[in-house]
């Protein structure tokens, strides 16, 4: 990185932090700072969910896991629509009416303390870890990229984010959130014209695409009923959908975001943008991935994308295995590059014979490159088993590095940071809510001012900023980061989700049904996952981690429903004949 870069990546961070504070000085009470005066237009409302939801991770893992699998993620995000219809429906209205600060504040209405204490600390649970994970992700990566001491990245990144975040507030986080999407979106387009202009001269976009289509990259829709596989058309649309509602509906992080809109109309337009948007943002960020793939066809890569893996290798007793694999991987690289010529050719002048010999070809050679990959994981897993070597967090930043000119290395790091920002932002707003006044006020004895509880939400924030930056410093790598999050959310989002559908649709089911069917769920839903899932570290699962979603919302409607009836059956009075 040169002087360039540094001062694009400072200034761009600084002045984040800095409007955040000044715009959103001295909240006078506790509708100030949690729902920033309910003054939120449609628009902020769309950019702040969206940057909630797009940490970090989306922006390094996304890319990658693209590169390795292909379009396929995309599906993921499915349901998404669908469950903001639902919410902008059923959920806001019945926020808006009962003029909630937390989504959880609702529950104690329709069912008991509690019930609605529960779902607070799953929540605390769940958006804890995840915090601290949204930190944790850019700062192993760049360190291990960069050589930076990885707690002290985690330190800088975590202390930027609770001095705007402790000092306005929600109102802080979403103004601060659309400088932040505007940042990661222009940086993100100038990236994907920078790559299609290092492809050879005769490879249009087109044709880049049909490059990618013959490896097998832009298969998006699978509409196999293999519950295994992670990610297919049904299980984008059930448990996608399920986790879109859960996080969307009952998520503070996310609530907190449209609770500031001015009037349900603007929530419900912020929600539809977002709705309208959020599938083709990640579908565009995939495609970036796929085409830093079409550029490494005709340019030399690494084995592995993870530098700390190759030093590890190259350091140990394995290297000269490692070194002939790499030897091997060049010559396989020269293959590669006329293979793709030779395609591209047969494109040219429309010949399908020598089209289908061509893919053929590149079908057999990169093969050859997921064996050659797979030895080089085993050979470096051999040296240190503590060393990561899945890379696909790596992928994206190993181009950005290596191949973007000066200045814009600045500004793809300031994009990766930045969305690492608003995300952890929006979830330590959420957790210093949530803990304020789900669980402190609630069990406050004694009238307190309006001050006590701005103060009080400032200090729970502050709490939880050290916690995500502690759960950081101590966290470990796992598989992909995107997938890891969405892992943790699968697990306790369904159960949450189903007890506001009880809330919403089922009036006779009461609270201690529901309570100890969400306490029995969460149980059943961390063996299912520790059995189904959790063993298969490789990713072929017996079960796809979206279908949480659904069995969690499924199961504590279905158990709460029984403990229902049978609290009716034994509290009915015996007759005699």
């Amino acid at each position: 990185m040169g002087v360039l870069d540094w001062t694009i990546l400072c200034s761009t961070l600084l002045f984040i932090v800095a409007y955040g504070v000044w715009k959103t000085r001295g909240s006078k009470n506790v509708n100030d700072y949690v729902k920033g005066g309910s003054q939120a237009q449609w628009w902020t409302i769309g950019l702040s969910v969206m940057a909630t939801q797009a940490s970090a991770i989306t922006f390094l893992s996304t890319p990658g896991q693209a590169f390795h699998d292909g379009m396929g993620f995309v599906q993921f995000y499915f349901g998404l629509p669908l469950a903001m219809i639902i919410i902008c429906l059923v959920f806001i209205p019945l926020y808006h009416r009962m003029k909630v600060y937390t989504a959880y504040e609702f529950l104690e209405g329709r069912f008991d303390l509690k019930t609605r204490s529960l779902a607070a600390i799953l929540f605390l649970i769940q958006r804890g870890l995840a915090a601290g994970i949204t930190i944790f992700a850019p700062s192993i990566i760049l360190s291990a990229v960069l050589g930076w001491d990885l707690r002290t990245l985690n330190i800088i990144l975590g202390t930027l984010v609770i001095i705007y975040t402790v000092s306005g507030g929600t109102k802080a986080v979403s103004v601060t959130q659309k400088q932040q999407m505007f940042i990661i979106m222009t940086g993100m387009f100038i990236t994907f014209f920078f790559i299609l202009g290092y492809l050879p001269s005769d490879i249009t976009f087109s044709k880049a695409l049909k490059i990618a289509g013959a490896s097998d990259k832009l298969n998006i829709l699978d509409f196999s009923f293999n519950t295994s596989s992670r990610y297919t058309f049904w299980s984008g649309m059930t448990g996608g959908l399920f986790l879109a509602l859960a996080y969307f509906g009952t998520d503070q992080s996310q609530v907190q975001r449209y609770l500031s809109g001015k009037s349900i109309r603007e929530s419900q337009l912020g929600l539809v943008f977002n709705g309208m948007l959020k599938i083709p943002m990640q579908f565009f960020i995939l495609l970036v991935g796929v085409m830093v793939f079409v550029f490494y066809q005709y340019n030399p890569s690494p084995l592995n994308f993870n530098p700390s893996a190759t030093n590890t290798v190259m350091n140990s007793e394995y290297a000269e295995d490692y070194t002939l694999l790499q030897e091997g991987q060049i010559e396989l690289e020269a293959e590669k590059r006329i293979a793709q010529n030779d395609f591209s050719a047969a494109l040219e002048i429309k010949e399908y014979a020598a089209v289908a010999e061509a893919k053929n070809k590149i079908i057999r050679i990169n093969e050859k490159d997921r064996v050659n990959r797979e030895a080089a994981k085993a050979l470096i897993e051999q040296a240190d088993a503590s060393v990561e070597t899945n890379d696909k967090d790596y992928v994206f930043i190993h181009f950005i590095l290596n191949n973007l000119p000066k200045g814009l290395v600045g500004l793809l790091l300031a994009v990766i940071l930045s969305a690492a920002m608003s995300s952890t932002a929006s979830e330590l707003n959420a957790l210093g809510t949530i803990t304020a006044l789900d669980l402190y006020k609630r069990s406050k004895k004694g009238k307190m001012t309006e001050k006590h509880y701005v103060m009080a939400s400032k200090g729970f924030t502050l709490i939880w900023g050290i916690i995500a930056i502690l759960i950081a410093c101590i966290a470990n790598l796992f598989d992909n980061l995107i997938q890891l999050v969405n892992i943790i959310g699968s697990i306790f989002y369904g159960n949450v989700l189903g007890i506001f559908l009880l809330a919403f649709f089922f009036k006779f089911v009461k609270g201690n049904a529901v309570f100890f069917a969400a306490v029995l769920t969460q149980i059943i839903v961390c063996i299912i996952y520790y059995y189904l899932i959790h063993i298969y570290p490789s990713g072929e699962e017996k079960l796809g981690y979206l279908w949480l979603n659904f069995i969690g919302a499924a199961l504590v409607i279905v158990i709460a429903f029984i403990f229902e009836l049978f609290d009716k059956m034994l509290s009915r009075p015996l007759t005699s004949n």
